[in-house]
C-alpha cells in the first residue's frame, strides 16, 4: 500500500515492495485498487469518495484511462494519502504509456 503523507521522498519502500510482489511497476490504478480492496469498499462507494463514476474508476484501475497529475493529487487528498506518490504514479503511468524508458521522481517544492 502507499504510505500516508510521505514528504517528497520519491519512491517509498512500500512502493518498491509492491512492485516486487506484483512482478512489475506499480501503477496509480493498481494502488487505488489495492486501497479500495484493503478498505473492503465497492467500486461504486470508492468512486463516490474520489468524485468519479464507477465505470471511470474501473477504467483507471484496469489501466484503460490515465489520470492527470492534478486529479491524482485530488485523489490523494480525498484518501489521506501522499500527494507526491499519487502524482508520481500518474506521471509514471503516462511515461510508460508513451513507451519511454524513464523513471519519474517527485519532490516537494
Amino acid at each position: 500500500m502507499i504510505t500516508k503523507k510521505a514528504k517528497g521522498k520519491g519512491r517509498t519502500g512500500a512502493s518498491k515492495f509492491l512492485e516486487t510482489l506484483m512482478g512489475g511497476p506499480l501503477s496509480l490504478g493498481a494502488a487505488l485498487s489495492g486501497l479500495r480492496e484493503s478498505d473492503q469498499r465497492s467500486l461504486a462507494e470508492f468512486a463516490k469518495v474520489l468524485g468519479v463514476s464507477r465505470s471511470h474508476l474501473c477504467d483507471i484501475e484496469q489501466g484503460r484511462r490515465s489520470v492527470s497529475p492534478e486529479r491524482a493529487a485530488r485523489f490523494a487528498q480525498a484518501l489521506d494519502q501522499s500527494e507526491a506518490q499519487f502524482v508520481r504514479l500518474a506521471l509514471q503511468d503516462q511515461i510508460r504509456g508513451a513507451g519511454l524508458k524513464l523513471t519519474v521522481e517527485v519532490k516537494a517544492a
